[in-house]
C-alpha cells in the first residue's frame, strides 16, 4: 500500500503549478487507465513476453480495450435499443412537427415541446440516450490519450504517470517499438518528419483499417437494421450523413494521434463491429431486412418467433397464430355492427316495418260503424 501511495502523485503534480481543471477531472480516469494497462503488461510479462518489447505493450492496449468495452456492454445494448426506438418513432415525430409547422408563437412551441416529450416518454427513449455509451467512453479515451501523449514528456523529465505507470515502465513504453520500427508514442507527423518509412506505412495502414471498420459498422445499421418506416425519417438522413463524415474525422485523428492511441481506437472499432454484427443478427429491428433474414434462418431450423419475441418450435408458433386468429374472429363477431346513415323518410319506413300498427288503429269511429 505504501508503494502504491508513493507512486501516486497529487492531481496537479504534473501541471507545473496553477489550477488545472481538466487535469483534476481526468486524474482518476488516468489512474484507472494506467492501472489496467500495467496489470495487462504484468500478465504478458509473467507468461514470458519481453517487458520492453512493442508487442507486449500493444497486447496490453488490446487488454485495455477488452476491459473498457466489456464494462460498456450494458450501455451499448441500451444505445442500440434507444437508436432503434428513435428510428421507429421518426414518422410520429414528423407528424408533430408538421402539425405545428409555421406556428412560431409561444403557446404553439410549448405545445409541440410537450407532445414531443410525451412521445419520447411513451416509447422510453431520448435523443441523448442513443449517444450515452459514446459520451461515457469519451472521457476514458481522453484519459488514455493523455496517458500515452504524456509518455514523451514524462520520459524526458525522468518521471512516471499519475499512478502505477512509474518512471521505469514509462521508459519501457517510450523505448518499445512495434515490429522494432515504430514507437508507440510516435505520430504520423513525427514519422514523416523523421523519414521513418516503416512507421509511416504502419500508421497509414492502421488509419485506413480504422476508417474501413467504422464505415462498415455504420453501413450495417443503415442498410440492414432499419425498417422501411424508419428510412423515411430525419434520423435516417443524419445516419447517412454521418456515414460519410466520420471517415474525415478519423483521417484527422490518424495524423495527429500517437500510434498507441491509433491502435486502441482501431481495436475498439473492431470490437464495435463484431458487437454490432451480433446485435443485428440476434436482435434485429422488427420489419428490417435483418429481421427478415433472421426469420428465414429460424424457419429453416423449424422455429419461429412468438408474439412475445421468443424463439419457439414452428408447431407452437402455428398453434399460437391459429389461436390469435380465432380470438380476433370472435371479437369481430361480438362487436356491434356499424349502422349506415339513412335519411328521415327511409328511417320512418324502417320504424314502421319494425313496429307495425294494428288494423284500424288510428281510425276513430271505425269500430262503432262496424257494430251498427
Amino acid at each position: 500500500m505504501d508503494l502504491l501511495l508513493a507512486s501516486t502523485p497529487a492531481p496537479d503534480a504534473s501541471t507545473g503549478g496553477g489550477f488545472d481543471l481538466i487535469g483534476i477531472i481526468l486524474w482518476p480516469l488516468k489512474w484507472a487507465v494506467e492501472a489496467v494497462l500495467v496489470a495487462w503488461h504484468w500478465f504478458f510479462t509473467a507468461i514470458g513476453l519481453p517487458p520492453a518489447d512493442g508487442i507486449t505493450w500493444v497486447l496490453s492496449i488490446v487488454g485495455l480495450v477488452i476491459v473498457v468495452r466489456s464494462a460498456l456492454i450494458p450501455l451499448f445494448v441500451r444505445q442500440i435499443k434507444s437508436q432503434r426506438k428513435m428510428m421507429e418513432i421518426a414518422p410520429e415525430l414528423r407528424k408533430v412537427q408538421e402539425k405545428y409547422k409555421g406556428k412560431r408563437d409561444q403557446l404553439s412551441r410549448e405545445a409541440m415541446s410537450r407532445e414531443t416529450m410525451a412521445l419520447y416518454k411513451k416509447h422510453g427513449t431520448t435523443p441523448v440516450s442513443s449517444c450515452l455509451p459514446l459520451l461515457v467512453q469519451m472521457p476514458i479515451f481522453f484519459a488514455l490519450f493523455s496517458v500515452l501523449n504524456d509518455v514523451t514528456r514524462h520520459y524526458n523529465a525522468g518521471i512516471g504517470g499519475v499512478g502505477l505507470l512509474n518512471a521505469e515502465l514509462t521508459a519501457e513504453f517510450y523505448n518499445a517499438k512495434l515490429f522494432g520500427v515504430a514507437s508507440l508514442h510516435e505520430t504520423l507527423i513525427d514519422a514523416v518528419n523523421t523519414g521513418n518509412t516503416a512507421a509511416i506505412a504502419i500508421l497509414a495502414t492502421l488509419v485506413v483499417l480504422m476508417i474501413a471498420s467504422q464505415f462498415f459498422t455504420q453501413l450495417q445499421i443503415i442498410s440492414k437494421n432499419l425498417s422501411p418506416e424508419a428510412k423515411t425519417g430525419q434520423a435516417y438522413q443524419m445516419q447517412k450523413i454521418m456515414l460519410w463524415v466520420l471517415p474525415f474525422a478519423f483521417v484527422f485523428s490518424g495524423v495527429f494521434f500517437p500510434l498507441g492511441v491509433v491502435i486502441y481506437w482501431f481495436v475498439s472499432n473492431l470490437w464495435t463491429m463484431g458487437q454490432q454484427f451480433l446485435v443485428i443478427r440476434e436482435m434485429p429491428t422488427p420489419g428490417s431486412e435483418a429481421a427478415k433474414e433472421r426469420e428465414e434462418r429460424l424457419a429453416r431450423k423449424g422455429k419461429a418467433l412468438d408474439a412475445s419475441g421468443k424463439v419457439v418450435p414452428m408447431e407452437k408458433y402455428l398453434a399460437e397464430q391459429q389461436r390469435l386468429y380465432e380470438e380476433a374472429e370472435k371479437a369481430r363477431a361480438a362487436a356491434p355492427k356499424r349502422q349506415q346513415p339513412v335519411n328521415k323518410q327511409r328511417a320512418k319506413k324502417q320504424a314502421q316495418k319494425q313496429n307495425p300498427k294494428p288494423n284500424g288503429a288510428g281510425q276513430p269511429g271505425a269500430g262503432d260503424g262496424a257494430a251498427s
